[in-house]
């Protein structure tokens, strides 16, 4: 018999370590095991978005609207619809001194309000009736801020103009009567014949942050106040109550019956090297500070827990304040993006108490903390990355929250589902290095699946514009009888059909 040549038995020889080093990586391959037992509701209200009048600081409402045609520019609304957004909440800051009044009824007679707070002077052409207005284009529930007695500060109370800012309970119970009465005469008046009804309502806002507003035992009396008055207009609102720098705890223990929710804010500076342009100099060390942001994140939800127990909470600010130029450039970069898509996935693990959340400011022309910009004068708004990984949460998560197990130490993984359609979210926090593992699901059999996934080739490419816009979703039909590969810095949603 003929011996086999010095070549063939190379070949075979290189073949058998080919397919034990496959072998090899296969068994190495980590397995994700899903538990399809339902631990808890998600709220859907988990990837709400704040708009606030801005003033001279970011052109928010002002650019937003159309003062030529009367209406709300196309392309934010084009831009709305894509992000997806379940709540819209409108006040902050600017709600300490907004008098509901001034902007709504005719346009020609609405009284324009110097901006305390941001600076400049806002029209009041978009009011109540213009927000809800959006609201309803974009298929959002409102969440409205009142006017908390100028939050008992003197420079909200009487400006330096010597004008009254400040709204009492009775002021708040007549904008609940104009919005959800039938019957209220002057809305009716006002050409909307039909209510617009608001049910999820913020008393205080950041009430606890300065030293010359209410103290907390003012504020809870106000809160029990303005609780009561607006409550016998309609008994089915919904009440969240300013409870952040320790004050949660005696605002439930006195105002509990009276409220729903607990709001507290988290705003922070990662640190540097995320500061101005110097992430450009040392791209690891800038990633790692991004990825471990998360930590904070996850601190400030853990004592607010331990302040409120099952009390139901509400993030309703929340977003990087990072320095430099307009909020730091660093805010277009995908590799940004992927830190707010661990904080998601974070909030989705808190899910069991946090009903409400927020990560940015929604819309303007300046700041770069925006969750839409809208170039001006001209231009299309285009959605920044956390709008991107908002939108990709909101279109793919399930019901309730399930529990995920195996997750290999740099990916990031939370999982719900919704009958027997389950979803994963996916974060591979590696910045150069893909990541493979398995799926299986206890007891059931995966028919088909979807992958929805952002990944630019570069981390910190950047969003400036629609045209420029590397961000893309792209689908594919991963095979889960395979290991699936995530690429490195990325950021996917699994629909998972059993």
């Amino acid at each position: 018999m003929p011996q086999p040549s010095r070549r063939t038995l190379l070949r075979a020889t290189a073949a058998t370590a080919l397919l034990a080093a496959q072998q090899s990586r296969a068994a190495d391959t980590p397995t994700l095991t899903i538990s399809p037992a339902p631990k808890f509701e998600l709220s859907p209200h988990l990837y709400m978005q704040f708009m606030e009048p801005l003033g001279i600081t970011d052109s928010s409402v002002e650019a937003s609207w159309d003062h030529l045609q009367n209406r709300w520019r196309p392309d934010l609304i084009e831009a709305t619809r894509e992000l997806a957004p379940p709540m819209m909440r409108w006040g902050g800051l600017f709600s300490g001194y907004y008098r509901w009044r001034e902007a709504v009824g005719p346009r020609a007679g609405r009284n324009p309000m110097h901006n305390l707070a941001w600076g400049g002077i806002e029209s009041n052409q978009v009011g109540t009736l213009e927000f809800l207005d959006f609201c309803k284009q974009v298929k959002s529930e409102p969440l409205m801020c009142v006017n908390f007695a100028g939050e008992g500060d003197p420079l909200w109370i009487k400006n330096v103009l010597g004008e009254p800012r400040a709204g009492d309970a009775q002021e708040a119970a007549d904008w609940v009567d104009y919005c959800n009465n039938p019957n209220n005469a002057d809305r009716i008046a006002h050409g909307q014949r039909d209510a617009l009804p608001i049910k999820y309502w913020q008393l205080g806002n950041e009430t606890s942050y300065a030293p010359q507003r209410f103290k907390r035992a003012a504020a809870i009396a106000k809160t029990i106040e303005f609780s009561k008055a607006m409550r016998a207009v309609d008994k089915s609102l919904q009440f969240i109550a300013w409870g952040d720098s320790g004050w949660a705890p005696e605002m439930i223990k006195q105002a509990g019956e009276h409220i729903n929710l607990i709001a507290f804010h988290n705003l922070f500076d990662p640190g540097p090297p995320c500061n101005d342009s110097e992430y450009h100099k040392d791209p690891a060390a800038t990633w790692e500070v991004l990825m471990k942001s998360v930590k904070r994140q996850e601190k400030k939800i853990t004592d607010i827990r331990q302040q409120t127990g099952n009390f139901p909470l509400a993030l309703t600010e929340s977003h990087f304040t990072m320095k430099g130029r307009n909020r730091c450039d660093l805010n277009s970069a995908w590799a940004t993006g992927v830190a707010y898509a661990r904080f998601m996935n974070l909030h989705q693990r808190q899910g069991d108490v946090l009903k409400i959340a927020n990560l940015g400011d929604f819309n303007g022309t300046r700041w770069q903390s925006n969750v839409i910009m809208m170039p001006t004068p001209r231009g299309k708004s285009y959605i920044m990355p956390v709008g991107k990984v908002a939108g990709l949460y909101r279109k793919y998560t399930g019901k309730n929250s399930v529990t995920v197990a195996g997750s290999p130490p740099d990916l990031d993984i939370v999982a719900s589902r919704t009958e027997n359609t389950f979803y994963l979210h996916i974060v591979n926090t590696n910045r150069t290095q893909a990541q493979n593992c398995k799926i299986v699901i206890e007891g059931f059999a995966a028919k088909s699946a979807k992958s929805f996934q952002i990944a630019p080739a570069d981390p910190w490419a950047e969003i400036t514009s629609v045209q420029d816009d590397v961000m893309i979703v792209k689908t594919t039909t991963p095979d889960l009888a395979a290991p699936i590969t995530f690429p490195p810095a990325s950021v996917t949603a699994l629909e998972i059909t059993t």
